[in-house]
């Protein structure tokens, strides 16, 4: 079977760690948006890329390749991707345990650098704030609503899982619903 999958979510549901699992489960790559979408920069994350260069990336990287695992969010820009995906996973976690996650991983990636006086500090409480307006429905950026208006143009399989387990056990509910996919067809 082919696999052109994309998984996507809130910042903190575990997109980029299910993008891994996966890809070494299915011995394929995995390529993430922030990648596309941003610039290599220090500090990270300051210097977006046109759309149209996000979108000429992802051909030049992956697009014409048969099976990869991309994960992240290009619902604003990539609909040239759209047609090429053959399932998506739609991760979902309530937002106490997002912002927990998102706290400890900043804390791995940057120390001592966000806490009060650090370098990083104002960046990364706009972050958490970002982050943290993704259920508010009238928030225009990333946001819930519209994941499920974006999720409701696919014409692939969606499959819809909550992290709140471990890494292995999301792992094998995806794993599980590609394989219950595969055998309905």
């Amino acid at each position: 079977m082919s696999y052109r999958l994309h998984i996507l979510g809130a910042s903190g549901t575990g997109t980029s760690t299910l993008g891994r699992a996966l890809a070494t489960a299915l011995s394929l790559q995995v390529f993430d948006t922030d990648d596309l979408y941003w610039r290599p920069s220090d500090p990270p994350f300051v210097d977006p890329r046109p759309a149209d260069e996000r979108v000429a990336l992802a051909n030049a990287l992956f697009l014409p390749r048969s099976n990869w695992v991309l994960s992240g969010s290009f619902s604003k820009w990539g609909d040239p991707i759209i047609p090429r995906l053959t399932h998506v996973i739609f991760l979902t976690l309530p937002a106490g345990a997002r912002l927990a996650r998102l706290r400890a991983r900043e804390r791995r990636r940057y120390g001592a650098e966000i806490a009060p006086g650090g370098t990083r500090h104002t960046a990364f409480n706009g972050f958490l704030d970002w982050a943290m307006c993704y259920d508010d429905p009238a928030f225009t950026g990333r946001s819930r609503r519209g994941h499920e208006d974006w999720l409701g143009r696919l014409t692939c399989p969606v499959i819809r899982l909550e992290t709140n387990a471990t890494s292995d056990t999301v792992l094998a509910q995806a794993l599980a619903a590609l394989d219950a996919l595969e055998t309905a067809d």
